[in-house]
């Protein structure tokens, strides 16, 4: 047990964020997205699972230790809901008042197409596989560089 860790940072989990840098993407998904194809196409070469956790607990825990990247207009990017980019599913809506949170400001998420997505997670560091079986639960988190102490 670690001290202020939240418990759904499995070591697997913990080992993949520490080593993805600056820029890296990590993929969270739902249960119904493809992980294991995708996720042999990653750096990491597996799923990482967060089988009992809703997609925005995951959220939570990850962004409870990873810093988003500041440099990019959209840090977390969405799979569009069908053809309607500016739709948001209730999941959605529910990670991006987590992204809020953390952030201290509104941080609207980028979107991409559902076959845009699976080629950019198919890029991404790792495959992180929640429990969540609300349709549309999948994004993409860009890492963000920590400034220098002082």
């Amino acid at each position: 047990m670690l001290k202020n860790i939240d418990p759904l940072l499995s070591p697997e989990l913990l080992f993949v964020l520490a080593a993805m840098g600056h820029g890296d993407e990590i993929a969270v998904v739902d249960a119904n997205f493809p992980a294991d194809s995708v996720a042999h196409g990653t750096c990491h070469g597996q799923v990482v699972s967060l089988a009992g956790a809703s997609m925005p607990e995951a959220v939570v825990a990850i962004l409870s230790v990873l810093p988003l990247d500041e440099f990019v207009d959209a840090p977390v990017r969405r799979m569009a809901v069908g053809d309607a980019t500016d739709e948001l599913a209730e999941v959605q809506r529910e990670v991006q008042a987590v992204i809020d949170r953390e952030a201290g400001r509104h941080w609207p998420m980028g979107v991409l197409e559902r076959f845009a997505f699976y080629e950019a997670a198919r890029g991404s560091y790792a495959v992180v596989l929640t429990g969540e079986r609300r349709y549309f639960g999948n994004v993409l988190i860009k890492k963000g560089a920590l400034p220098p102490e002082g």
